[in-house]
Order: structure tokens, then C-alpha cells, then sequence
């Protein structure tokens, strides 16, 4: 499992790791549905050739650009391992001149806490879609599902609800294990004495 991402830094709880790995699988559901619906014209949503009343300029559109965004929602996902794991910590060597050095805390804390609270978005946005609004309020709705469709967008888009407050999660306890390290140098290197120590012999 480590080589999904990377080495798990001196402190981080079991439960820590986890939550990262559920941070990645939260935006899983919502790419595949997404490329099967949009990219491969899977019958999850009923079609329109005009966006819906509201909806605004439609920028970028296309196969490629649905794929795009589903590998960059997963690869912002994926920086979670970034809290738990040692290159969160201190930059990995392959990377030209910067290689090697420590991670100032608040740069991976701002930007870690910055995106917790946008993507607060997702529980808002889908409670608005469930009451048949836009995030605006207005009542009209830019996607359309019934049936079995509205059950296959709630299995898809719902884990996106747990995006935010599981990174706030690891962001808190990026920090605060961080700042703890930097008061108490000295814990860290017993610990990892004690797990490279043989066990002592009996008697």
C-alpha cells in the first residue's frame, strides 16, 4: 500500500491514513459517473442540446475535457497523502533544487485549509439539487434525473458531501502533530530508536 503514496511520516495514526485513502475514494464515484455520462453517453441523465436556463456560458466542453477534470479533481484529491505521509514533510530528493528540504508547516496548512472550506461547496450544492435549485437558490435545476438515475447521482456525487471535512481532519492533525514535533524534537527520534531496537532477550 505504501507505494500508492509514499511512506507514512514518524506520528501519524492508523486512523489518519485511513482517512486520507477515504479522501481519494470520495471523488472517485462522481469521476465515473461523470465520464460514463457525459464522455461515453451512459443513460444516467436525461439530454438536453441547450444548457439549462441559468446555467451560463458554457467554456470548455468535450470528451477530453470531462476526462481532464476527473484526473485533476483525483490527482487534488490524491495531495491528502500529502498530510500523513513523509513527502508532506520534507520535500523527496528527486525534486531539483528544493529536494530535501523540510516543509515550512503553514505552507502545507493554508492551502490544506483554504481548500477544506471551498469544498464545503459540495455538501451546499447537493442539498440545493435536492430541493430542485440551483447553488444560486434560483429554483431550476441544470441536471436532470429520474428514477434509478437520481439513486446512481446520490451513490456518485454524495462522498463528495466528506471531501471538505475529512481534509479539515488531516489538516488539523497535520498541524498540530507538526507544531507538537517542533516543541518536543526529541520524541520522534525515541520512537523511531524504539522500532529499529531488537527486542531484548528473556531474563
Amino acid at each position: 500500500m505504501a507505494r500508492l503514496h509514499g511512506r507514512t511520516a514518524a506520528g501519524v495514526p492508523r486512523w489518519a491514513v485511513w482517512a486520507a485513502y477515504a479522501t481519494t475514494l470520495t471523488v472517485l464515484p462522481s469521476c465515473v459517473w461523470r465520464i460514463a455520462a457525459i464522455s461515453f453517453h451512459a443513460p444516467l441523465l436525461e439530454r438536453s442540446t441547450e444548457p439549462a436556463p441559468g446555467h451560463g456560458p458554457v467554456v470548455f466542453g468535450g470528451v477530453w475535457y470531462v476526462v481532464a477534470l476527473s484526473v485533476v479533481s483525483e490527482a487534488l484529491a490524491y495531495l491528502a497523502f500529502g498530510l500523513v505521509g513523509e513527502w508532506g514533510e520534507r520535500i523527496p530528493h528527486r525534486i531539483p533544487v528544493l529536494g530535501g528540504r523540510r516543509v515550512p508547516i503553514l505552507a502545507a496548512v493554508i492551502p490544506a485549509g483554504l481548500g477544506a472550506v471551498a469544498l464545503l461547496i459540495f455538501p451546499y450544492a447537493l442539498v440545493m439539487a435536492g430541493l430542485g435549485r440551483m447553488i444560486d437558490g434560483a429554483h431550476r435545476s441544470g441536471l436532470v434525473v429520474h428514477g434509478w438515475q437520481s439513486v446512481a447521482f446520490v451513490v456518485a456525487y454524495g462522498p463528495l458531501a466528506a471531501w471538505g471535512p475529512l481534509l479539515g481532519l488531516l489538516t488539523v492533525h497535520y498541524y498540530r502533530r507538526r507544531r507538537n514535533r517542533a516543541a518536543h524534537p526529541g520524541v520522534d527520534v525515541v520512537k523511531r530508536a524504539q522500532t529499529t531496537l531488537p527486542p531484548s532477550a528473556p531474563g
